[in-house]
């Protein structure tokens, strides 16, 4: 018999399989605890336990936990970035940020990712798999253990397109905000999206008070279906109706993040186009200077080009941040340090 994913049961459902088992309720509520409070790495570690609940729990149940593979540390502003093995021996990435406001966590939600996007490494050896709610939260977990500090807030951004996983990322959020658990608010969780429409919709009605946002790159189709494959499904008018339900539904403002490639969608032509298309938009604009990866010919906009970019966007009354760069000398950016270590793991291969 296939052993149950316990991490990824909500309190509900771990309480009917604890009884069915022929247990008390209250050890559910123990276990629970263990899980997403105190974020035990084994059964054997749940020290109120008789041991022999904890023996037969393991026969019973999987308890997901990752395995750091690498960790690296940022000498410009100390951020971490983690290469993470998952049980069936996929690598994953994660990235701790210190921020003055709190500690924050980027992580993923796929192995890979099938979205295509031309300026990230994450998709470059396409979808391997969905990460489950358990591997999702174990992040989270992992990252907190092995720092001892908290994490106030999680960005759904790393490698892969959250709500292409939409039911595991469903899961993850409940598990996530659960007063019971780590009782994270959910108003400090961001989820990207490259603008899958029907998922957006979706997501409108969850009753959820995340921010979501939008992979946007350029102000029209033609641009952006050359930046973005995704886009050949959703056209923009599409996509920003989409946003506009979710601000309805939510009162969530939107974030829009922009990617700024030198002489693809950094011009004044660009921001004006920029400025029209979300004048009636309920959000800001977030501006990325491109990370560029080996595999691609994109460069990054000058400074005073992005400078620009965002004085344009203030003065047409646009709410508009050019993020702050973190990790740039640790592969900071998708899936860049996890292609670096797929390539040595290929030639340590070809050379035995």
């Amino acid at each position: 018999m296939d052993r149950i994913d316990i991490r990824s049961l909500t309190y509900g459902e771990l309480t009917e399989q604890i009884q069915g088992m022929g247990l008390p309720a209250y050890r559910a509520g123990q276990l629970y605890q263990w899980l997403h409070q105190k974020q035990a790495a084994s059964f054997d570690g749940m020290t109120n336990l008789p041991a022999s609940l904890r023996s037969r729990l393991a026969e019973h149940f999987e308890l997901v936990v990752l395995k750091p593979v690498e960790v690296k540390v940022s000498a410009i502003d100390g951020t971490r970035k983690y290469l993470f093995a998952l049980p069936d021996g996929n690598v994953i990435e994660s990235v701790l940020m210190r921020y003055k406001h709190g500690n924050s966590v980027c992580i993923s939600s796929q192995v890979g990712c099938r979205m295509g996007c031309r300026f990230c490494a994450s998709t470059l050896d396409g979808l391997e798999r969905n990460l489950r709610p358990s591997e999702t939260l174990e992040q989270v977990y992992r990252i907190g253990r092995e720092t001892g500090e908290r994490v106030s807030n999680v960005v759904v951004m790393g490698s892969g397109e959250p709500l292409d996983n939409y039911d595991s990322l469903l899961r993850f959020l409940r598990l996530l905000t659960d007063e019971k658990g780590l009782n994270i608010s959910q108003r400090n969780i961001t989820v990207s999206t490259c603008g899958l429409v029907p998922q957006m919709l979706r997501l409108a009605e969850e009753d959820l008070q995340i921010t979501l946002a939008l992979s946007l790159h350029a102000a029209d189709d033609a641009t952006r279906r050359q930046l973005m494959p995704v886009a050949r499904r959703y056209p923009l008018a599409e996509v920003l109706d989409a946003c506009r339900t979710y601000f309805r539904k939510t009162g969530r403002r939107m974030t829009f993040e922009y990617s700024l490639v030198r002489g693809v969608n950094d011009s004044r032509a660009e921001a004006e186009a920029l400025a029209a298309l979300l004048k009636d938009q309920h959000g800001h604009v977030n501006l990325i200077p491109v990370n560029p990866i080996r595999e691609r010919s994109y460069v990054q906009s000058e400074r005073k080009t992005v400078e620009a970019f965002q004085n344009y966007l203030e003065k047409s009354g646009i709410n508009v941040t050019i993020r702050r760069e973190m990790g740039r000398d640790i592969n900071g950016a998708c899936g860049q340090l996890r292609r670096s270590y797929l390539g040595s793991q290929e030639v340590r291969s070809c050379e035995t």
